[in-house]
Formats: C-alpha cells, sequence, structure tokens
C-alpha cells in the first residue's frame, strides 16, 4: 500500500521515530489508527458538539439579522473540506 502524506505529517511521524518511541513508521500509523479506532465515540461526540455551537452561533446572528451571502453549496463545500 501507498500513501501521501503533507510534508508536516511526514515530519510529525520522522520526529516521533527519532524520539525512540516508535522503531519506524510504520509503528507510528499502526498507533495512531489504533487510537483512532478506540476514540471513535469520542471524536463523534467532539463534532458534534462543535456543530452544534456553529448551528447556535448561526440562530443568534440569524436572530441579530445577520445573514451570509454564501451559496448552500459553497457553505457545504467548506464543511467538507474541515473534515
Amino acid at each position: 500500500m501507498h500513501i501521501s502524506l503533507t510534508p508536516e505529517l511526514e515530519y510529525k511521524i520522522k520526529a516521533k521515530v527519532e524520539s525512540g518511541l516508535y522503531n519506524n513508521a510504520s509503528e507510528v500509523i499502526r498507533e495512531a489508527l489504533r487510537f483512532m479506532e478506540q476514540n471513535q465515540e469520542l471524536i463523534h461526540e467532539l463534532k458534534l458538539q462543535r456543530l452544534r455551537m456553529d448551528v447556535a452561533k448561526g440562530a443568534e446572528q440569524a436572530e441579530a439579522g445577520i445573514f451570509s451571502d454564501r451559496s448552500v453549496e459553497d457553505i457545504l463545500s467548506s464543511l467538507n473540506q474541515q473534515d
């Protein structure tokens, strides 16, 4: 399997290996995936909490008469890029 990483992610992986905590990049990736799987519910709850905060902020702005000129497609596109 071949994966592409940003330079920042490559740097972080190399730093973990160089710290001596891991023998190679594969160990770092495996540990990150295990952590992600173990904390999937927490991650989901944090994302949901963020969404609720954003919706509340939007509702407050709407009540104050503050609206966006952006299209629904533009808003959805920017939301998808955040994930």
